[in-house]
This record gives C-alpha cells, sequence and structure tokens, in this order.
C-alpha cells in the first residue's frame, strides 16, 4: 500500500509518498480500505516540528477516515464491506495518511448513509472535540448562552450545530466573510472580532469554547457570568489561565480529545436528525498532499480540507 510518511521535520515539501506493507489487524482491530482522509491543523504542526506528540521522523500523519471494512480480527463490531469512519488511537499513532489503516473497532462508528466518504472523514476530530467540550465538560442545556470562538473553523462550525441542538443561543465569533457562513450554521449573533472587541459586544455567558488561544482565551474570562465555564481546546494546561479562573469563580476545562464511542455516536444521531452537517472547503487528492498542508499552513479555513483516493 501507499503512504504519506516523512524522513524530516519542515514546510510540505517534506511529505513523501513511499510504499509499504499492509498493516495487519491486532485482536479487536479491523483493517479499512480508506477512501477519504480529514486533515487537520494539529497535523501541519506536527510535520513542522512544532511539538513531539508523534516523537522524531519517521512517522505517518494523520486519524480522520472513512472507508469500507476489509476484514477483522476478534471482533463482532463490523464485518466486511461496513463503510465506517472515525479517529482511531489519538493521540497515538494511527498512521492515517495511508492506503490501508488497521484501526480498533471501538473507535470507529458506521458511517452515516447521508454522507459521503469525503464528508465523513472531515468530521470525527472536530467533531468530538466539540462534543466533549460542549456536552461532556461544558454541560450545555436548553437556554445556555453558549459563545464559540471561531465559529468559521472546522471546530467551531460543527460547535454551533451541537450547542443549537443543545438548545442553547449561540453567539460566535468569526471574520466579515465568515458571516453568512456561520449563520447558516445557526449561530444567533456573530460578533466580526476584526471590528469589534468581543468584551465589548456581549456578557452572561454561561459557556465558551475556545478554538483560538492566545489572549482570546484569557479575555473570555470577562464575559463569563459568575460561575460560568470556560473550556479552551488550546489552552488545557495553562497555569496561569487556570488559577485566573479559579480566583474570578470560575470553572475551567481543557479538552485532549480522545476517541470516544459514545460521542461518535451522538455525532451519527444528530447527522441523521439532519442536525448536523460538515463543510469541506476543497478536496485534494492523496498525491497533492503537499498542496493541502499548504493550504492548512495558510490558516483561516472555513470548515475542513480533505485528501481523496
Amino acid at each position: 500500500m501507499r503512504v504519506i510518511t516523512q524522513q524530516s521535520l519542515g514546510g510540505p515539501e517534506v511529505l513523501t509518498i513511499m510504499d509499504v506493507p499492509d498493516p495487519r489487524p491486532l485482536p479487536t482491530e479491523v483493517l479499512v480500505r480508506v477512501k477519504a482522509i480529514g486533515l487537520n491543523p494539529l497535523e501541519a504542526r506536527l510535520r513542522a516540528g512544532e511539538f513531539p506528540l508523534l516523537g522524531r521522523p519517521p512517522f505517518v500523519l494523520g486519524w480522520d477516515i472513512s472507508g469500507v471494512v476489509e476484514e477483522g480480527s476478534l471482533t463482532w463490531r463490523f464485518r466486511p464491506g461496513d463503510e465506517v469512519f472515525g479517529m482511531p488511537l489519538f493521540p497515538r499513532a494511527a498512521s492515517a495518511y495511508a492506503e490501508t489503516v488497521s484501526a480498533p473497532a471501538l473507535h470507529l462508528a458506521h458511517k452515516p448513509a447521508s454522507l459521503s466518504h469525503v464528508e465523513a472523514a472531515a468530521l470525527p476530530i472536530v467533531g468530538l472535540t466539540a462534543w466533549q467540550g460542549l456536552v461532556d465538560l461544558g454541560g450545555v442545556s436548553q437556554g445556555d448562552r453558549v459563545l464559540v470562538h471561531g465559529g468559521g473553523g472546522g471546530v467551531g462550525h460543527i460547535a454551533i450545530q451541537i450547542a443549537k441542538a443543545l438548545g442553547a443561543y449561540v453567539i460566535t465569533t468569526a471574520s466579515r466573510s465568515k458571516r453568512a457562513f456561520v449563520e447558516g450554521f445557526g449561530a444567533d449573533e456573530v460578533i466580526d472580532y476584526t471590528a469589534v472587541d468581543f468584551t465589548r459586544a456581549v456578557r452572561d455567558v454561561d459557556v465558551v469554547l475556545d478554538t483560538i488561544g492566545g489572549d482570546t482565551v484569557e479575555r473570555s474570562l470577562e464575559v463569563l457570568r459568575p460561575g460560568g465555564h470556560l473550556v479552551t481546546a488550546v489552552a488545557d494546561e495553562d497555569a496561569q489561565l487556570i488559577a485566573k479562573c479559579e480566583t474570578a469563580g470560575m470553572r475551567f476545562s481543557g479538552i485532549a480529545v480522545d476517541p470516544d464511542p459514545v460521542a461518535l455516536r451522538g455525532l451519527v444521531d444528530l447527522v441523521e436528525e439532519g442536525r448536523l452537517r460538515v463543510h469541506v472547503q476543497e478536496t485534494l487528492p492523496f498525491e497533492r498532499v503537499a498542496d493541502a498542508h499548504r493550504l492548512l499552513d495558510s490558516g483561516h479555513l472555513q470548515g475542513k480540507l480533505v485528501l481523496t483516493l
């Protein structure tokens, strides 16, 4: 099979395609013939060596997959021919930039019939991050006021929809060019962060879901109601921020997303109910992975990028 690997850290040009033997599924795993691979900004940072999650090269990036089960080992969950999707093994290496992937059956779900493989591959990491942030950690419920930072991004546009499905009033920050985009996913208020200071535009928020970091996450304390909850996907180990939350009487949670069959099934239910859809900005063939990573490096994506096989 072909995989996309890298022998050194650096720019998109370090990504190369090579032939390797097919993986063999371990007990309770299935072998998936991959149809589409979702890309995430994290993978560009790992490629460049910004932090050593996967150690030193060589390694194969990737977690988000959608494909067809070819075989399984000691698992009753799937049969050959089943269409599946998921985020196996994260944050351990899943080596998903590949034509076939061996993955724990528990980390996958049946692909909803209404989603293409491209759409399904775009959903797992962003969907699980948003679900774990809003449902498991944030405890969002009917009538809550929720602020989603970065509503036009991968996690953000999914978070808007999950919060709306939970009955929340959803405010989001996004550039003016993305206003129609985020409103199309159900945002009740849109704050153009390029023109307006969100701390002056919103108050009494029950839950903030931060996908931006930097001073955005710290200033979010100013808009929370007493006892409000700050949930961040990018500053989960910031000891000073945690202390400020505690001093201010706020709750703090950091997301370190992990494979979660219950949450994955929750995402499937929302898709099947017509309350959740994923936006793919662009699809590129497997062979153009370097071009895809250049788009990741550029930032300000609208939704997700996907490689197809």
